[in-house]
């Protein structure tokens, strides 16, 4: 790549002073305009059926876009049995307006307008090119010419909208795209979309759509929201236009493009389901709705079914949404690191704590639950996470609260067992090693038997008895002790066969399940041998039991 790049020509920036876009900020959601089944189609290596169409088409309408563009219906039989499909079977609500998209030409323009007929609502979107580039290379024209071509294409439109208007009272509204619009010069592009609007008698009552596509992008998102000012800026009929944006992604930066637009004066964006499109693809409108969501903005698009969503799309298109897909992805909300899920984890307990009626949970910018996502996937374990994240799925997953000074042995454990298996690894693995290490272990004490219960002495003080066969070394022991209460009675049980180097260092238990069928958990660390630390966890029906486990545990990993 050597001195390569030499050879390519800067964009250059239109002169803007004074711009404004930069001190504003999205307030409301723009009139979205899904283009999946025409741009994000043609850009499939499989197009859709028209079965596929027509259940992409129902899942477009079920998420709340009002206008949708079907096809290019004078281009293919194809594109023209979707548009038909549509309109005979009956499936076009009420409030949804479909659009189709026509080259300025004249006989294209009569066939679109054969296929339309019998729809209530229809935008005949049409276009022809004016970029700088194209005009030299593909169309050997000067700019007269290509505003000769938009001038008469508007003028045929017009004569056919009040021909169909007359005859069968269809709603039809217009759109013009002078495409590629971004490497257009400015003063042109506000040129022929002011002739435009001359020809098509347009009225701050009766708007036209303005489409300006990023056709390839070929700025960065601050210059195209500079164009973008300054096309609202000089155009004299900005009253009666509706300022449209449909951005492409060659860059990487459509969504920001498609929001700095919008902040330099757009109402109006047309894209696509996960940017689906030609190249890099067009601009991803649930990304952007997404985006104006987690800013206290509606949408007014309706993604709370995101897996969904996703499926269809995957079905229909054979497209795959990346694992890191915003807000879509599969390991989008998922903590590998140990910092974040630690934080992620007292985010949670936080907002539990002081019943926030705001979302503040660090690295996590939405709430999963918006998105009908779950949250046991937040958190997964790998050699990489820290002592938080296996303490949290051992929470949310399975009801474990594992006290925090108990955090840093169990992550160790987990991030031994990560380093040998050299991958990540599953809660139920996870779960299997809080359960070896904390629940199973019955050496070298084994309590196979227990008795107790409570007396009054002659000061009238209740005082517990206990009674049990502890078996260690190959044989049965039979302990007794007194306490004040059923733990203090087994600690001294311990004694009477020579176990005296344990005391507590702290306790704490909670209920595993709600209702009948709850058992209690005890979390018990003791200081042994030379202040040498143990955990040990009880599980059981029976509180006081659940305690003993934990202390019998605690002392048998000592031990071990």
């Amino acid at each position: 790549m050597e001195q390569g790049f030499q050879k390519y020509i800067p964009f250059h920036p239109v002169s803007l002073p004074e711009r404004q876009w930069p001190n504003k900020v999205i307030e409301k959601a723009p009139i979205w305009c899904s283009v999946d089944l025409r741009d994000g189609n043609q850009a499939l290596v499989n197009p859709m059926n028209l079965e596929e169409k027509l259940l992409f088409f129902k899942t477009l309408v079920d998420i709340g876009f009002k206008e949708i563009e079907v096809g290019f219906p004078s281009a293919s039989e194809t594109e023209y049995e979707i548009l038909r499909a549509l309109i005979d079977r009956n499936l076009i609500p009420d409030d949804v307006t479909i659009q189709v998209l026509v080259q300025a030409r004249s006989h294209l323009i009569q066939k679109t307008f054969e296929a339309i007929s019998g729809a209530k609502n229809v935008i005949i979107h049409f276009y022809n090119s004016t970029s700088t580039l194209q005009r030299k290379v593909v169309f050997d024209t000067d700019m007269q010419g290509v505003i000769d071509i938009a001038i008469e294409g508007a003028k045929l439109i017009k004569e056919l909208t009040e021909q169909e208007v007359a005859k069968t009272g269809a709603n039809i509204r217009f759109e013009y795209s002078p495409e590629s619009f971004s490497g257009t010069e400015m003063d042109n592009a506000v040129l022929i979309c002011d002739k435009v609007l001359e020809v098509l008698e347009t009225t701050p009552e009766r708007k036209v759509i303005l489409n300006l596509p990023n056709t390839v992008e070929g700025m960065m998102p601050n210059q195209h929201a500079d164009q973008i000012e300054y096309f609202c800026r000089h155009l004299k009929g900005r009253a009666c236009a509706i300022i449209s944006l449909h951005p492409h992604n060659d860059r990487g930066t459509a969504t920001a493009a498609t929001e700095m637009g919008l902040l330099a004066g757009a109402d109006r964006v047309e894209g696509t389901l996960f940017g689906n499109g030609e190249r890099t693809g067009n601009a991803d409108i649930m990304n952007l709705a997404m985006n104006m969501y987690t800013q206290g903005v509606d949408p007014g698009l309706d993604f709370s079914e995101i897996n969904h969503i996703k499926e269809i799309y995957e079905q229909c298109t054979e497209m795959k949404v990346h694992e890191r897909h915003p807000y879509a992805g599969k390991l989008v909300f998922t903590a590998f690191s140990g910092s974040h899920q630690d934080a992620i984890n007292k985010g949670v307990d936080y907002m539990k704590k002081h019943h926030s009626k705001y979302w503040q949970v660090p690295y996590l910018p939405i709430d999963p639950a918006d998105l009908g996502r779950q949250y046991e996937p937040i958190i997964r374990i790998n050699s990489q996470s820290g002592k938080g994240g296996a303490a949290f799925i051992m929470q949310q997953i399975f009801g474990y609260q594992i006290p925090k000074e108990m955090h840093p042995e169990f992550g160790r454990l987990v991030k031994a067992a990560c380093d040998k298996a050299g991958r990540e690894i599953l809660p139920k693995e996870i779960l299997e090693i809080f359960e070896n290490e904390y629940l199973k272990i019955n050496k070298p004490y084994n309590l196979k038997t227990y008795k107790i219960h409570e007396e009054n002495d002659a000061d009238n003080e209740t005082v517990v008895h206990f009674e049990g066969d502890l078996r260690f070394e190959n044989e049965d022991h039979m302990i007794t002790g007194l306490g004040n209460g059923p733990v203090d009675a087994f600690f001294n049980a311990l004694k009477s066969v020579g176990i005296t180097d344990y005391k507590f260092v702290s306790y704490s238990e909670h209920a595993i399940s709600e209702g009948a069928n709850s058992k209690a958990v005890s979390y018990i660390q003791l200081e042994g041998p030379k202040g040498a630390i143990s955990f040990g966890v009880g599980f059981d029906s029976n509180i006081s039991l659940a305690s003993i486990k934990g202390i019998i545990c605690a002392i048998n990993r000592a031990q071990k």
